[in-house]
């Protein structure tokens, strides 16, 4: 199924929870979906427009001080689809960090580079995490409420346990790295001293066997 046919099934799947605005299924993939999917505004109101086409969803007018908004609800036909959409098997789960196809190639511009994008990955991860942990408690205790509520729980918790291995995994790469840089600069410096050491002898060996030539010569 195309991206743009999982968009539909991604707003039927949050109007099948309630009716929304297109501002607020924006606002839903914007927070609850952010760390696994996403649409822009260019999109989802054309693929409103064709589920309410196609009698998948409805929408209606309603006023609010003084400006009408739109509110889109799931039809019967709306839910079949979506159920017929879940019952079929997953075609692609997806990976995709810039972070990680820069490290990828890092050894051409060197750790200390590394270094920064890790740094600034471990950082968005430490951000976006207390979102996380908040949404994990919210949901546990209002768990029993709605069945959906075990569900939504279920994504949040592997959001966290993916998060925290980030973190694990950070702190592995950069000392990784460090330890790599350092052994490089000793490696360099032991050559440096052996290097000289090696000069001296040679030097010595030169002198000595100049006297030994001049003696001779005597």
């Amino acid at each position: 199924m195309a991206s743009e046919k999982k968009l539909d099934c991604v707003i039927l799947g949050l109007l099948s929870h309630e009716e929304l605005t297109g501002y607020e299924i924006k606002k839903r993939m914007d927070t609850a979906l952010k760390y696994f999917w996403g649409a822009s505004y260019g999109s989802i109101y054309p693929t409103l427009a064709g589920l309410v086409e196609r009698g998948l969803a409805n929408k209606r007018e309603a006023g609010e001080n003084k400006r009408n908004k739109i509110i889109y609800t799931i039809t019967e036909e709306g839910r079949c689809y979506l159920k017929e959409w879940l019952r079929q098997p997953i075609e692609k789960d997806e990976l995709r960090y810039e972070t990680l196809l820069k490290l990828f190639f890092g050894n051409e511009e060197g750790p200390e580079q590394a270094l920064r994008h890790i740094g600034a990955f471990r950082e968005k991860i430490m951000q976006e995490l207390p979102y996380l942990l908040g949404a994990e408690k919210v949901l546990k205790e209002h768990l029993d409420e709605d069945t959906t509520h075990r569900y939504y729980l279920l994504t949040v918790e592997f959001g966290i346990r993916t998060y925290r291995t980030y973190l694990e995994w950070c702190d592995e790469a950069e000392r990784m790295l460090k330890d790599g840089a350092d052994g490089k600069m000793e490696k360099g410096a032991g050559g440096a001293d052996e290097t000289s050491v090696e000069t001296e002898d040679t030097v010595e060996g030169a002198e000595a066997e100049e006297k030994g030539a001049g003696c001779n010569e005597k």
